[in-house]
């Protein structure tokens, strides 16, 4: 099985969920810079991701250029925060787009929106 919604999240196939949670990290930092509990908080309801899944995610964006870092004291620790670049920008659009496609193709083999 590919995806099931439960109590209105969706939990998805590793490796399909895999392909989107870039597009939801980046879309979570879009409205301005944030920090690891804050990303996972804002994807709280939408999709379901664990600090030990973000942090991998975040370091991969930011060797991509997608996203840059500062580090700020924050209660005696040095809290990361992320922002989107430009190039961050274009790989997000770029992920709407397909994930409008995925929708496309899935209304026409099912019948039904996403």
């Amino acid at each position: 099985m590919y995806s099931i919604i439960q109590s209105g999240v969706f939990l998805v196939d590793v490796q399909l969920k895999k392909g989107i949670l870039d597009v939801c990290v980046l879309h979570a930092i879009n409205g301005g810079e944030s920090y690891g509990y804050k990303i996972i908080s804002d994807l709280t309801g939408i999709i379901e991701i664990s600090e030990s899944t973000l942090y991998p995610i975040l370091k991969r964006l930011e060797a991509g250029g997608f996203v840059s870092t500062r580090a700020v004291e924050y209660s005696g620790r040095l809290r990361r925060y992320y922002k989107i670049t430009p190039l961050g920008i274009k790989k997000l659009k770029s992920g709407k787009d397909d994930l409008l496609e995925i929708n496309a193709i899935y209304k026409k083999l099912f019948g039904g929106r996403l």
